[in-house]
């Protein structure tokens, strides 16, 4: 395990990239793509959304100092880029297109994002742990995780506290969870890995 400062360095730089990958990235992908009516690529960022919404309700849980937050990250990091590949009927009408900079980007996003999520998932492995043992989530490994998100509500949520925000997090993640279920154990028997029959 890395030094204090330097997991600190690296924690911090991880919620950056989250940032830019799974935020500003997919929505300015997202606007270009209504602009220029690439329903395709539209399509799959929508769907992208949906899914990563569980990365938002993560940092809600964390907020409200929930262990089990630790966990629903590492699942939302393999959901992420496996929504993005997921859907052979969108995938294939994507690689028909023709070459364009907008597919370039798109491209480009997903493999990005897919790299991101993949190292982020062996980087929190190791904190899997802060999920299972209140010692553990205790130690000053697993509260540096807590800083960003505590800055966040400090920044947009000031006159909530974190057991109010958490309260919320967590009918979130009853939502997503039922959601998710549903699409697992209904939809996808039925429609297999086509969106387009959504």
């Amino acid at each position: 395990m890395p030094s204090s400062s330097v997991l600190q360095a690296l924690v911090w730089t991880d919620y950056r990239l989250a940032v830019l990958f799974t935020v500003l990235f997919p929505l300015i992908l997202l606007v270009w793509a209504l602009v220029a009516r690439a329903e395709a690529i539209q399509q799959l960022i929508v769907i992208y959304w949906k899914v990563s919404s569980l990365l938002a309700i993560t940092v809600y849980l964390m907020i409200a100092g929930l262990p089990f937050s630790f966990l629903t990250a590492t699942i939302a990091r393999v959901l992420m880029p496996l929504s993005l590949w997921f859907w052979a009927d969108l995938n294939e009408e994507i690689r028909e297109q023709p070459f364009s900079l907008r597919k370039l980007a798109f491209t480009a996003w997903r493999w990005g994002m897919t790299f991101y999520c993949g190292l982020g998932v062996l980087f929190q492995l190791p904190f899997l742990r802060c999920a299972f043992s209140k010692t553990a989530f205790a130690g000053e490994s697993c509260q540096v995780w807590l800083e960003a998100p505590a800055l966040f509500r400090q920044s947009f949520h000031a006159g909530f506290t974190p057991g109010f925000l958490g309260f919320w997090a967590i009918l979130a993640l009853v939502a997503y969870v039922i959601t998710l279920a549903y699409f697992v154990f209904v939809k996808l028997g039925r429609q297999g890995r086509s969106a387009l029959n959504q």
